[in-house]
């Protein structure tokens, strides 16, 4: 895990950069819906808080492990403690409103809602960060957002606080990967990453707590609590180096492919049939990525 900041020169840097901002970010979103697919696996036994809490904590364990057998304890403090706190009290956030937005909504209105966030980075890296999308990448922004709602079909439904709170998650989200982009060169990525497991960690056992339905786990159980930790973990070092790589407007359109993982992971899983609506969606997702790359 790098603390190292890709600094790119000369008139194709940039496009090279987004490119692999783009790549890194879709494996991230491979590996979190990996995660998304075992804590579904494991919710059929133990609550959702539970197991959030759970998984953030292994993820943590191992974050802690790893920096101490590297010999780099030194990199999980933060240079700039405020910035990345104050990025992981918005993915906090973001984490509690989209669960109670998974629990009162059908899965397609919530992810649909969720998947806005592209959308809102783009705007919001306009005007923070002076970030500029060409006409073609705004296309492939708004076609990217339309592969979502065409693969998923979600329904009309009276809005509820469910609706509200999956929209707010989305705009916790856009402005956490913002904050990400605007971090200092020299912050390290393993401080961003430490950061935001140190705030998921009591605030997923809080919410945990509060439902009131703890209970023990079996050794079957556990290893898959430990694998998804270990996806967790590396799903967020990736997501941290795609946006220090690539501008944030372009890079969070790669949130869409979450998309087309869940329907593999799905399928293979599950056996979740994967329909002509779906695989269309896929396809209008996979333009949506070259255009924003134009």
């Amino acid at each position: 895990m790098s603390d190292r900041t890709v600094v790119e020169a000369g008139p194709g840097a940039r496009p090279r950069a987004n490119g692999r901002g783009i790549l890194i970010a879709v494996m991230a979103f491979a590996v979190f819906s990996g995660t998304d697919a075992l804590v579904k696996v494991l919710a059929i036994g133990v609550s959702a808080p539970q197991v959030t809490f759970m998984v953030t904590l292994i993820a943590l364990v191992a974050l802690i492990a790893y920096a101490a057998a590297t010999g780099q304890l030194r990199l999980l403090l933060p240079r700039h403690p405020r910035l990345a706190f104050l990025r992981a009290l918005f993915l906090a956030a973001d984490t509690i409103l989209i669960h109670y937005a998974f629990s009162v909504l059908p899965l397609a209105d919530a992810y649909l809602l969720a998947f806005l966030t592209p959308l809102l980075v783009a705007l919001m890296g306009f005007v923070l960060l002076g970030e500029r999308l060409s006409a073609l990448a705004w296309i492939g922004v708004v076609v990217g957002f339309a592969g979502v709602a065409v693969a998923l079909k979600p329904g009309l439904v009276v809005l509820n606080l469910g609706h509200l709170a999956a929209l707010a998650s989305a705009v916790f989200f856009a402005l956490s990967l913002i904050l990400l982009r605007r971090t200092k060169a020299q912050e390290s990525d393993m401080a961003l990453v430490a950061s935001l497991l140190l705030v998921l960690t009591p605030v997923a056992l809080a919410v945990a707590m509060t439902t009131g339905k703890v209970v023990p786990i079996d050794l079957a159980q556990m290893g898959l609590v430990i694998l998804a930790g270990l996806l967790l973990l590396g799903g967020h070092a990736l997501l941290v180096r795609a946006f220090r790589v690539g501008e944030a407007s372009v890079v969070s359109a790669s949130q869409y492919s979450q998309i087309i993982w869940g329907c593999i992971y799905g399928f293979v899983l599950f056996a979740a049939p994967i329909e002509l609506h779906t695989l269309l969606g896929a396809a209008m997702i996979a333009v949506s990525g070259w255009l924003v790359l134009q």
